[in-house]
């Protein structure tokens, strides 16, 4: 609605995990690093955690199209499954063909490992991306590593990528998967931007939309980052709204009570009541009042 008035060619804060807007913060940098290292000739499981809204998916589909058609991929996005579930999604995912009503875990697990066999002879690796890894339970993750047994002298034939929220870090801590936590080859956690990298975010968001002068104030930007977190998901909600207010308040420029303003709807922040203060004038006064009484109280005790 508002791309026309701001010169935009497209939508500039969708919340949609697009790798086209993906701002490479060093953080974001780094954890895209630490996948392409995981996923190297020995990887086996590569893990990526970060608050919710951080960008974690964004890093994994930038990660997807740098891979080759000499990668296939297994992408579940909805992990809350039991062994036999997931062994499904993964054969659905890589398109094998089993019959439903023979479903086991036995056949499913002897139908993947063909493949991984079939890839590898192919030359091909095989990829497998968990999101919202922290939905998976115990048992599930033992029937990962099951399948990541498949090796050769020099790498495994099933690299496996969990994503997740800070409590995928806690739930690989359990003695009982230890295990698998001794195959994670590379493991980074993702914070939220600085006050600076918000700058630079809504920048090259803006950019890559067509739009290269400034759109939001230095005390907007400010108050972006105080209300978001510097997490970009909020930010883009917030943006996102703020601009549409500064559409139809036909305002150019985004300041930071238009920010405020944004943020109380999409994130329901409920305005602080102000405190009404006291007059100056009252204080001096208020200062007599308190000797006199504290001189008649002496003189009444004397």
């Amino acid at each position: 609605m508002y791309t026309g008035f701001f010169g935009l060619t497209s939508q500039p804060f969708s919340i949609a995990p697009n790798p086209d807007f993906l701002f490479l913060s060093p953080r974001h940098a780094e954890a895209l690093a630490h996948l392409r290292y995981g996923l190297g000739e020995a990887g086996g499981f590569v893990l990526l955690t970060g608050e919710v809204g951080t960008g974690k998916t964004t890093v994994s589909r930038c990660l997807l199209q740098e891979l080759t058609d000499k990668t296939e991929v297994a992408f579940i996005l909805n992990p809350t499954l039991n062994e036999l579930e997931l062994l499904a999604a993964i054969c659905d995912q890589l398109k094998i063909r089993y019959k439903k009503s023979d479903a086991s875990l036995k056949m499913l697990t002897d139908k993947i490992t063909n493949r991984l066999m079939k890839n590898h002879q192919g030359g091909k690796n095989t990829i497998l991306i968990i999101d919202e890894a922290q939905h998976l339970q115990p048992a599930v993750l033992e029937q990962l590593r099951l399948l990541t047994n498949l090796e050769t002298n020099t790498k495994k034939l099933l690299q496996v990528i969990l994503i997740g929220q800070p409590e995928l870090q806690q739930l690989l801590q359990r003695q009982d998967l230890r295990q698998l936590a001794q195959r994670i080859t590379a493991r980074y956690h993702l914070m939220p931007l600085t006050e600076q990298e918000v700058q630079q975010y809504i920048s090259y968001r803006l950019q890559v939309a067509g739009c290269t002068r400034p759109v939001f104030t230095a005390s907007a930007v400010k108050k972006l980052f105080l209300l978001s977190g510097g997490i970009p998901r909020l930010l883009n909600l917030i943006c996102d709204r703020a601009m549409l207010g500064g559409y139809s308040q036909q305002k150019a420029l985004i300041d930071a009570g238009l920010v405020s303003q944004a943020a109380s709807e999409v994130l329901a922040i409920k305005p602080q009541p102000v405190k009404a203060a006291w007059p100056v004038w009252l204080w001096p006064l208020l200062t007599l009042v308190a000797l006199g009484i504290g001189a008649g109280l002496s003189a009444f005790i004397w």
